[in-house]
């Protein structure tokens, strides 16, 4: 009879261990600290635009900020009359899904090297980080006039 009393208080007091370990999981509240999740969905970057009616030489964003094993849809537009080469180390680093330029739709079995745009228009990236770091990009020839920046992954 002693035999199976141990027994029960043994696992009574295991259940009762297990029982605290779980409560004090669902106070823990550093998990609120670790930022944006990766999720299913592709998710938006800000749109980056080169160049404007005003001024052919300026951005509207110069740095990005990516989490590593998202998928992402990035709009880069040219909104100047300038012939832009858009070039960055990231496209080396992800998973390119594809390149849409007017609704359609370029799939490719590696990094394109640059993006060019030789009138105004849009183009959108569809890729997935696989990599953290930081990454640059630039317009080469005018990134000295400010056309330049850096996407980091986290």
């Amino acid at each position: 009879m002693r035999k199976y009393r141990a027994i029960a208080f043994a696992t009574l007091i295991g259940a009762a261990l297990t029982a605290s370990h779980g409560w004090a999981q669902d106070n823990d509240d550093d998990d609120d600290d670790e930022g944006p999740k990766v999720t299913r969905a592709s998710q938006d970057v800000p749109e980056l635009i080169l160049g404007s009616a005003d001024d052919s030489f300026t951005v509207n964003q110069k740095d990005f900020e990516l989490i590593a094993g998202q998928g992402y849809r990035w709009k880069i537009t040219s909104a100047a009359g300038l012939e832009y080469k858009f070039h960055t180390d990231l496209f080396r680093n992800v998973w390119m899904n594809q390149i849409v330029i007017n609704d359609l739709e370029v799939h490719m079995n590696g990094a394109p090297a640059w993006l060019e745009f030789d009138s105004e228009g849009t183009m959108q990236v569809q890729f997935t980080t696989v990599r953290p770091g930081i990454y640059t990009w630039s317009v080469p020839d005018l990134a000295e006039k400010g056309m330049k920046g850096t996407i980091t992954i986290k």
